[in-house]
């Protein structure tokens, strides 16, 4: 939310009395020091065009010493919530499509069902109303498969995470499973967090079958980090390792879920909306934009409209 304000509010205290001397003092100042003094000297009419020159070009002159700007409220770096990082599989197995007979993934709404949309889109459609939903926290992707890499950073930029996510194509990371990468670069996505609570939502529909990195050593990286891991096994229930799934998310302190379909797995985000919020430390950001220049110019335009008018006398 953006608001005006002045850096200096209080000097358009000198407004008021600039005004009246204006309007009212004497001049003993003599023209040697200053040839042009007879164009800010005393008038009671206030209908001449130079009193009303004169008085624009003090107004403006105030105002561009107030310093009028436009503050920024959006905070991004001083948020109550969480850091989360968004683990998705884009596998092979998350390209299969044409589920109308199996009900996988399309109790969606008419219009993205009727695409027929592969696994991996229906999930990226579903992830993306989750991240613009959690408005108090910072949010991260992981994209895996043969391997993990981070697709984007935690950040509380949603509008921008979401765009990036609908540009996320199955396959870019392989088309295996690497739950142990997954996991690992989750937890160097936290490598500049500040936030208390740090979770994973790590979301597959395969077994764990590429890496160089098991989920046992994956996890005393989890531990070690003291991070909470949800884990969700999407698809049919025999397609996904179910039992490490659930081990996970237990070892670290999370919950297993399984979603067979888009409704089942939109409700998971749901009861995951839920999670504790808390607080990221941060420094105090707030985002000025100058206009006092403006200000100033006009004062000038005005100021050389005295000066014209008087050599044309």
């Amino acid at each position: 939310m953006n608001y005006y304000s002045f850096e200096y509010p209080y000097l358009i205290l000198l407004l008021p009395p600039i005004l009246y001397c204006l309007y009212r003092c004497k001049e003993f100042a003599q023209s040697k020091y200053f040839v042009h003094l007879h164009l800010l000297s005393a008038k009671k009419n206030f209908l001449k065009l130079e009193w009303i020159l004169k008085i624009l070009f003090v107004i403006s002159l105030v105002i561009a010493l107030c310093s009028p700007v436009v503050i920024d409220k959006h905070d991004p770096l001083n948020r109550k919530g969480k850091d989360i990082v968004l683990a998705i599989d884009a596998s092979g197995s998350m390209n299969s499509s044409g589920y109308a007979q199996s009900n996988d993934f399309l109790d969606l709404d008419e219009s993205i069902a009727s695409e027929r949309l592969s696994r991996f889109e229906i999930t990226k459609h579903i992830v993306s109303d989750f991240i613009l939903r959690r408005d108090g926290d910072n949010i991260g992707v992981v994209l895996f498969g043969d391997f993990a890499f981070i697709a984007s950073p935690i950040t509380y930029e949603k509008d921008i995470l979401t765009e990036m996510i609908s540009y996320l194509n199955q396959g870019m990371a392989g088309q295996n499973t690497a739950i142990g990468e997954a996991l690992a670069m989750g937890v160097h996505a936290f490598k500049h967090s500040k936030a208390k609570t740090k979770i994973i939502i790590l979301l597959t529909d395969g077994e764990h079958n590429s890496g160089a990195i098991s989920p046992k050593e994956a996890m005393e990286l989890v531990e070690n980090e003291g991070i909470k891991v949800y884990t969700i096994a999407v698809g049919n229930k025999e397609e996904a390792d179910s039992g490490l799934l659930q081990k996970i998310a237990q070892q670290s302190g999370g919950e297993f879920f399984g979603a067979s379909n888009a409704k089942e797995l939109a409700e998971v985000y749901q009861k995951i909306d839920t999670l504790e919020s808390s607080k990221i430390k941060s420094r105090e950001f707030a985002k000025k934009e100058y206009y006092y220049q403006y200000f100033l110019l006009l004062a000038c335009v005005f100021l050389l409209l005295l000066l014209f008018r008087g050599m044309r006398r």
